[in-house]
């Protein structure tokens, strides 16, 4: 039915070794969890890992291995883990590429792979430390196809010569990895709240895949074409993944799941718990409906968020203490 997939069978299909890829949301904000676990069970590997900022996604991706080189601004699990401990432990142990941009150079440098720009001016970042510091180096950069040869280039702007201005390179992404709150068969989404930088990974990449709290027919997504975000010809697969995004928020959906957060926090410390938690939360669940039910419904439906608020906070608790 149009471009909807299981989640496995679009990661076996859009996901290679090696490739460039972008992923959505922010930090502990609509991160595509289920499609990540799957990309790690089938061991896919090698990635040069783009992002905003990032959260536990990546963590888990770096933590296991799969990240080759990392263009990022920030890694954290926000108000948990204010640097990921996987991600901070394989740049002091030299096991990752990793290059620093500013947050608002790193969506300019999106918004540009969207437009199709082959750079993009800019004065962030000038005057500061990034400027004068890259993480990967020149010669490096030469040996991997998909790192640009660049970390920037400072030249004269054209308009006004007495002015510096940085160049910002454009990353070619192979595939963006994106959750959602509603999408259709055709591939038109929904995203409620805040888009991050979403839309401008979905316009850049080579290969969408989305992955969706409800999936509605085309029909009824057009209802509404203004509240749509994303366009159906950016998207080549679909999946409907309740929950997706667990245990980062999905707004106006379900809270973040604050008892994992904290779990992860302690496991991440060591490399030897990380992998023992990996192995109980991603690669003893085969499928994403074997996590969930891991989770648990009950504990599900307490992140379920109150309407008006966009957050889960016990109704009837504050209730009773409004009594007092």
């Amino acid at each position: 039915m149009g471009k909807v997939y299981t989640l496995s069978e679009a990661v076996a299909k859009f996901v290679n070794d090696g490739d460039s890829i972008a992923i959505g949301g922010f930090t502990t904000n609509r991160k595509p969890f289920a499609a990540v676990h799957e990309i790690l069970r089938q061991g896919k590997k090698d990635f040069i890992l783009n992002a905003g900022a990032n959260g536990g996604d990546a963590d888990l991706l770096i933590g296991c291995g799969r990240v080759k080189a990392y263009i990022n601004c920030y890694t954290a699990n926000s108000g948990y883990t204010n640097v990921s401990r996987r991600f901070r432990a394989a740049i002091e142990n030299g096991d990752i590429l990793f290059e620093d941009y500013s947050q608002d150079a790193v969506m300019l440098m999106f918004h540009a792979a969207a437009l199709g720009f082959p750079y993009v001016p800019s004065r962030l970042m000038m005057g500061t430390g990034l400027a004068d510091k890259w993480g990967i180096s020149k010669e490096i950069r030469k040996t991997i196809d998909k790192l640009p040869d660049e970390k920037f280039v400072i030249e004269q702007n054209p308009m006004k010569p007495e002015e510096k201005l940085l160049l910002l390179p454009v990353p070619e992404i192979d595939v963006a990895v994106i959750h959602v709150q509603m999408a259709s068969p055709d591939g038109t989404c929904r995203i409620l709240g805040d888009e991050f930088q979403d839309t401008d990974i979905a316009g850049a990449a080579k290969k969408v895949i989305v992955t969706c709290e409800e999936l509605v027919s085309d029909e009824y997504i057009r209802r509404d074409p203004n509240a749509n975000t994303i366009p159906g010809f950016c998207v080549d697969a679909v999946v409907h993944t309740p929950h997706g995004a667990h245990p980062s928020q999905c707004y106006d959906y379900y809270d973040y799941d604050s008892k994992y957060y904290k779990e992860y926090d302690v496991a991440s410390k060591t490399q030897e718990a990380f992998d023992a938690f990996c192995q109980e939360w991603v690669f003893s669940t085969p499928t994403h409906a074997d996590y969930l039910n891991k989770v648990g419904g009950a504990r599900l439906a307490n992140l379920k968020v109150v309407p008006g608020l966009g957050y889960h906070v016990d109704m009837t608790a504050q209730a009773k203490e409004e009594k007092k």
